[in-house]
């Protein structure tokens, strides 16, 4: 009998007796506090034998069943860490993932920045247009950027057009 037979036979013998013995004496049994963690996976109608995840459910308390990746050190699948990569460890590497995922800069700080203060500018405009009279149509709904000060009478309105005048953005279209 092949060894891959000869353990199969084994496993099957003790899944027979797991009732009735304790789960540290039976072959790819081990414990884990107090629940039993099968340590091997049969798939394949019997044809693949593989180490099993032995990632536990915190809700049900049940052992994943999925087969643990072969360079696993904890004995894992892909989905519970069993790749063990835990990002770059040097300040040159760092860079590099940091310099990696900034594709075109849209997602930097400073953009995020300046697309809050364009938000906050147009709901003002649409404010102002409020006060003045100019609309009757429904107000921006959502979330309001943090640096958006309504305008609510018209003393605000002129604030807000010499703000406009002193600190005016350059390219922005108006001389």
């Amino acid at each position: 009998m092949n060894n891959r037979n000869h353990f199969l036979e084994e496993f099957k013998d003790a899944s027979l007796r797991l009732a009735n013995k304790p789960a540290k004496e039976l072959p790819g049994v081990q414990t884990h506090r107090t629940t039993k963690v099968v340590s091997i996976l049969i798939t394949a109608g019997g044809r693949l034998v593989c180490a099993r995840c032995t990632a536990k459910s915190k809700t049900t308390g049940l052992q994943c069943g999925r087969p643990a990746l072969k360079v696993s050190k904890t004995q894992k699948c892909q989905f519970h860490g069993g790749r063990g990569n835990s990002g770059p460890k040097t300040p040159e590497g760092k860079a590099r993932a940091i310099a990696a995922h900034t594709k075109t800069g849209d997602c930097s700080q400073a953009a995020r920045d300046a697309h809050a203060r364009a938000s906050a500018r147009l709901l003002q405009l649409e404010d102002s247009m409020h006060v003045l009279g100019l609309t009757t149509a429904t107000r921006t709904r959502g979330r309001k950027p943090n640096c958006y000060v309504p305008v609510k009478d018209l003393a605000g309105v002129a604030q807000m057009m010499i703000d406009d005048v002193l600190h005016r953005v350059e390219g922005s279209g108006s001389d």
